[in-house]
């Protein structure tokens, strides 16, 4: 059995096959098996944006297709980045200049005010065209500094208060076992063993 996953984000690859490594499936990425093709990304909800991208691979491949869609939601500014974190202020805009910029615009907020997630939407398409979609939310604060070399992208700014720590300070596989995506996939690996 093999799943074609949607992302040629190397860090998210390495997440994914930790997470789902009892699945009796090959996981490849779209580098993997060299699909390099553009999607209009134009849904409203995380949900939404995985299952465009799951649908559209369906062509490329006879495997299941996985797709997923994730973010930062801060509520201070209402609910930014979101849908687009992965494009805020620019797609080739560094992660550090992203970081600074939402811990700037925070700089009046104290606390709860702070309040921050983190949101995975996974969809799977089947070969048949079938979709079944899961979520999954990590929720904290945004730091008031960055801090933390593990995980990529917000990580570094998004401080767990349970932990005492961001999520870029925690051990993979510490982060696996309470992130937004870890959890999403492990719903999607529980739907999977029912269907394959």
């Amino acid at each position: 059995m093999k799943i074609l996953f949607a992302t040629t984000n190397e860090g998210k690859m390495r997440e994914i096959r930790q997470i789902m490594e009892d699945l009796p499936v090959e996981i490849h990425s779209l580098k993997e098996e060299g699909i390099h093709i553009d999607i209009d990304e134009n849904g409203t909800t995380f949900e939404e944006n995985a299952i465009i991208k799951a649908k559209a691979l369906r062509p490329y491949t006879d495997a299941i297709v996985l797709a997923d869609d994730s973010g930062l939601v801060v509520d201070y500014i209402g609910g930014e980045p979101g849908i687009y974190s992965a494009r805020y202020m620019g797609e080739h805009t560094s992660y550090d200049i992203k970081n600074a910029n939402i811990i700037e615009r925070l700089k009046d907020a104290r606390g709860e005010e702070r309040s921050a997630r983190f949101v995975c939407s996974i969809a799977a398409c089947f070969p048949d065209g079938n979709v079944v979609t899961t979520e999954g939310r990590m929720e904290g604060r945004i730091a008031y500094v960055p801090a933390g070399e593990n995980g990529f992208g917000f990580d570094p700014i998004m401080y767990l208060p349970e932990y005492g720590m961001t999520s870029a300070q925690l051990t993979p596989e510490e982060k696996n076992e309470i992130s937004h995506r870890g959890k999403a996939l492990r719903a999607m690996c529980a739907l999977l063993r029912t269907m394959i």
